[in-house]
């Protein structure tokens, strides 16, 4: 629950600061003269790509939040196995020894979105992010039936 706030409230920030940032380039347009009207749409593009920005990320927070949702109904969310150090982070050879695990159960089931789903939850407790969100994506096209690539 503390993650949705953070998340809400940082969106709200950002919508605010976009709206700020537009008013700005459309004040420098209507100034009418040819360098202002440059810098102004030039400003008003920075908004643009990140309200696309927040778009794509918080479509693709919901849809993961739908496909766990539904795991869970089935029963097949994993199972917090990892070991924990003093500070409550996680032990780094535990993320690796069910990394490893899920890695072999998504090889053996490569269309399979569960499998997926789980081995993106093993690189994000291995602190992988990059290949935790490349791995969800996965499993939100096998799960829409849409096509994946190799």
């Amino acid at each position: 629950m503390r993650a949705k706030i953070t998340y809400l409230v940082t969106a709200a920030v950002l919508v605010f600061y976009f709206l700020l940032v537009g008013s700005r380039g459309v004040m420098l347009i209507q100034d009418a003269r040819l360098l202002t009207v440059t810098f102004g749409v030039a400003v008003l593009i920075l908004p643009v790509i990140g309200l696309w920005f927040l778009w794509k990320n918080t479509a693709f927070v919901r849809r993961a939040n739908q496909l766990a949702a539904e795991l869970e109904a089935e029963g097949g969310l994993p199972a917090d196995e990892l070991k924990r150090l003093p500070s409550g982070r996680i032990d780094r050879d535990s993320a690796d020894e069910v990394f490893a695990r899920r890695k072999a159960e998504t090889e053996a089931s490569p269309g399979d979105w569960r499998c997926w789903f789980r081995l993106a939850v093993a690189y994000h407790d291995a602190r992988d992010t990059p290949r935790a969100r490349k791995a969800m994506q996965r499993a939100i096209a096998l799960h829409d039936g849409k096509p994946v690539r190799a």
